[in-house]
């Protein structure tokens, strides 16, 4: 068990930055993100034990982190009161210019619809198109096209903000 531990650790090391970028695009409020989170831990770590490596691990804690997501927005009206666990990354602090650039367009993505957003995640990841299609679940073509018509969406918001 202890073995299990420490790879579990090492994971959560490793991936927690892209683990929190996940929750930071299905939340604009800090406290829901480090629940969303803390949600993802739970179960990142269910699944580990049985991850059997016929996905990349990458791939895997992508598709994990975007379930929960996905999941708890759904069920964000029935949920329970939960302890926090402390995060110590805070983007929502930053100041400097590239920061705030990054701010804006997680708020015109924020606009998008849950897989929509999931899409644009995995690709400023830079992940392949088929690593996106492995995530989500979609054919290469399916991938293209929503990335496209994503950039074109995201385009037309910012000429409207900038009007």
């Amino acid at each position: 068990m202890e073995h299990i531990e420490e790879q579990f650790t090492e994971l959560v090391r490793k991936h927690r930055q892209t683990i929190y970028s996940v929750c930071y695009f299905f939340s604009k409020d800090r406290e829901e993100v480090n629940d969303l989170f803390q949600e993802v831990l739970i179960n990142l770590w269910k699944g580990f034990a049985s991850f059997r490596g016929e996905s990349e691990l990458k791939t895997w804690i992508w598709r994990v982190s975007l379930n929960t997501c996905s999941n708890q927005e759904r069920k964000k009206r029935s949920r329970v009161e939960t302890v926090r666990l402390s995060i110590d990354i805070d983007l929502y602090n930053d100041d400097d210019i590239h920061s705030k650039q990054i701010q804006r367009l997680y708020e015109r993505i924020n606009r998008l619809d849950r897989f929509d957003r999931a899409i644009i995640l995995l690709w400023l990841e830079n992940m392949s198109y088929q690593e996106i299609a492995d995530v989500v679940g979609i054919s290469l073509a399916g991938v293209t096209t929503r990335l496209f018509r994503i950039k074109e969406q995201l385009k037309s918001m910012s000429d409207t903000q900038n009007k």
